[in-house]
């Protein structure tokens, strides 16, 4: 029979498309033609095929017409590791290998000229859309079958060669053949640091009681937040403090999170799928690409998608390069990311909770008190630089903190011991407890996700907490955004303190913290 089928998968951002590969090998004008919208990297596996089935001692149909299908034809596909399943759906059509041996199972991998595979990226989102189709096995290159064994209930084989998958096939004994070089070793940085950020406390911080509330409440519904302050005034310790009181990944998180990192190529298959949020804190000198995502060829995530779940930190965030901050516009309204090209729309997940911190100038002392104030820059170059967090972007963050300068008389007073994380995060996980069964049968699980029509109309303020927030929005003070957030923030303050419907308390509370009034000692006291 000069037909046979196998199967790979086409990656459009973290979205994994089974692909028919099908090979008609008959007589005819001697040619190999391949169609089915293939980029360039694909149309090349010509080549690479070829060689790789004669290098390794099986026959290639020279005197035959070769065509080759990747079917859907529609969908565009990109990527070297079509490379098996062609050579595999080449070599069944010509009878080398039987093609019922190639029934429900996906082939995933790039080909030497010598036969030999080489490691390829998204491994782990590819076997999740493989498994969703009905597929129950799948050959992969041998340093990524662990990262291909993440997925339950699906047969993985480790292969270092094309023989070797060919001798797999046809029940044969498997062949030597040199190692595969793993991608790169950034799988080894997946989540360093992790560690460290454990071990941080919010018991390490005495005082910045408005702050700590603030960070609570961003952090109980999934509110982007920005801390502008002198620098040393605590902003950075707050943010890097932020993960030990979120809850834990949910499996589908965890699931969703691993593809991400695996599409990056940042994935550590012997740490198995992550537990707990992750955090990334960027350069200020990011480009955009590797901030948002894209790059050359395949699009690949950036660091707001793989701190999806979790926390992205922007410190220093006037430094950041204009059009990275303009980048942020989308991300921070809708929770994805949409890279448009001319052939291809890849949407990637970006449900980060974005944490913003700035100084007051360039230099970092200005501090508005002339008795303490020792900046030297410019007024000028003061406006330029917070005109950089102002305007749409700075509209879209919820929550917005001034954190005073440390004094000497702070270090010094009696305070209050501060509380730990562990009890901060049990109101939190509460908090998010309360949002989960609010919002069940809902595509989204946070408050700070919520769009806006939606909660007018079924998870309304009281009426005296909606004129609050009118009385604002005619008053000029508060945009149509703003007013949303507004509401949202008064839902997570009503569920953290286990009420069932934001009051005005709740709104003043909220307006407070969307425009940066400080927060009454009255409200600090009802935490809890």
């Amino acid at each position: 029979m000069p037909f046979a089928t196998a199967r790979t998968v086409s990656l459009h951002g973290a979205v994994g498309h089974l692909v028919d590969v099908q090979a008609d090998v008959s007589p005819g004008q001697v040619g190999f033609t391949m169609v089915g919208r293939a980029d360039t990297m694909i149309n090349e596996s010509r080549d690479r095929c070829r060689m790789a089935i004669i290098n390794s001692g099986l026959d290639w149909p020279a005197t035959r017409r070769i065509t080759i299908l990747l079917s859907p034809a529609d969908l565009a596909k990109s990527g070297t590791h079509f490379d098996l399943a062609i050579a595999l759906s080449v070599l069944a059509a010509a009878g080398s290998v039987p093609a019922t041996a190639l029934a429900a199972t996906a082939f995933i991998g790039e080909l030497t000229l010598d036969g030999n595979l080489r490691s390829a990226a998204g491994v782990l989102p590819m076997v999740l859309a493989a498994a969703e189709r009905g597929v129950r096995a799948v050959f992969v290159p041998e340093p990524q079958a662990a990262e291909a064994a993440m997925v339950a209930d699906m047969s993985v084989v480790g292969v270092r060669s094309l023989g070797q998958v060919v001798a797999v096939l046809r029940g044969e004994e498997v062949p030597e053949a040199p190692p595969v070089a793993p991608m790169s070793g950034a799988q080894l940085l997946a989540w360093r640091g992790q560690e460290r950020l454990d071990e941080l406390d919010l018991a390490d911080l005495v005082g910045l009681d408005d702050a700590r509330y603030a960070v609570e409440v961003a952090a109980a519904g999934g509110h982007h937040l920005l801390m502008s302050g002198p620098k040393g005034c605590g902003k950075t310790s707050l943010a890097e403090r932020i993960p030990g009181i979120l809850p834990d990944l949910s499996p589908a998180e965890s699931v969703e999170l691993s593809a991400i990192h695996s599409l990056a190529g940042t994935l550590d298959p012997a740490v198995g799928f992550p537990t707990r949020p992750p955090f990334s804190a960027p350069h200020h000198d990011a480009s955009k690409a590797s901030l948002i995502g894209g790059g050359l060829g395949v699009v690949r995530p950036g660091e707001l998608s793989k701190a999806h779940t979790g926390v992205l930190f922007l410190d220093e965030f006037p430094l950041f390069r204009t059009d990275v901050i303009e980048a942020l516009r989308q991300p921070l309204e809708n929770g994805d990311i949409t890279i448009a090209r001319r052939d291809e729309s890849v949407t990637l997940p970006a449900r980060a909770m974005v944490v913003l911190a700035a100084n007051p100038c360039p230099c970092g002392d200005y501090s508005g008190d002339v008795r303490h104030n020792h900046c030297t820059c410019r007024e000028v170059q003061r406006r330029a630089y917070r005109m950089k967090v102002t305007g749409p972007v700075a509209d879209r963050v919820d929550i917005v903190r001034q954190l005073p300068a440390l004094r000497r008389h702070d270090a010094v007073v009696d305070l209050a011991a501060p509380e730990p994380s562990i009890q901060v995060r049990r109101r939190v996980v509460a908090a998010r407890a309360r949002q989960a069964d609010r919002y069940a049968e809902e595509s989204w699980r946070l408050n700070g996700h919520a769009p806006g029509p939606v909660l007018r109309e079924r998870w309304p303020l009281t009426k005296a907490g909606q004129k609050a927030v009118d009385d604002q929005l005619y008053a000029g003070r508060l945009s149509r955004r703003g007013a949303t957030r507004v509401h949202r923030l008064a839902w997570t303050v009503a569920d953290l303190r286990h009420l069932d419907q934001p009051g005005l308390d709740e709104v003043d509370t909220a307006l407070r913290l969307r425009t940066g009034d400080p927060l009454l000692l009255s409200m600090l006291e009802r935490v809890g």
